[in-house]
């Protein structure tokens, strides 16, 4: 039986392949942290400090009409981690789950051809000396 080529992972777009082909995120089953990059500095955040999150529309769409759509905002017990983006749900899920690996900023112009695009990603300590 001869596979179809055009069913393989490497042939489908960027919207529907794994995670792997996504810049913004990853994700592993196993993971008991969350990379977090901004610029040019990496936070690991343990999940077991992880306390809640809050997924909604970005505040900023009423002052900038070219503001990312969506604001996820990650709480844990010494951090905030803001991410702005589109089709955030996927990696609500993923935070859920325990199984967001990483996430980062991707190039605006990569936003259309993904269906989960972080646009910008800041990371808060929220207690002294933490």
């Amino acid at each position: 039986m001869q596979s179809n080529p055009m069913n393989t992972i490497e042939n489908l777009p960027a919207s529907e392949s794994s995670s792997h082909k996504n810049p913004c995120y990853d994700s592993d089953s196993t993971t008991a942290t969350l990379g977090v990059f901004v610029e040019d500095i990496s936070y690991t955040l343990p999940y077991a400090h992880f306390l809640y999150a809050e997924r909604r529309p970005n505040p900023a769409l009423e002052k900038e009409p070219d503001a990312p759509p969506e604001e996820l905002r990650l709480h844990f017990v010494s951090a905030e981690v803001v991410i702005r983006g589109s089709g955030l749900r996927m990696l609500e899920r993923a935070i859920q789950k325990y199984e967001l690996k990483s996430v980062k900023a991707a190039d605006r112009r990569l936003a259309a051809s993904l269906t989960t695009h972080v646009a910008s990603v800041t990371h808060t300590l929220t207690k002294e000396n933490a």
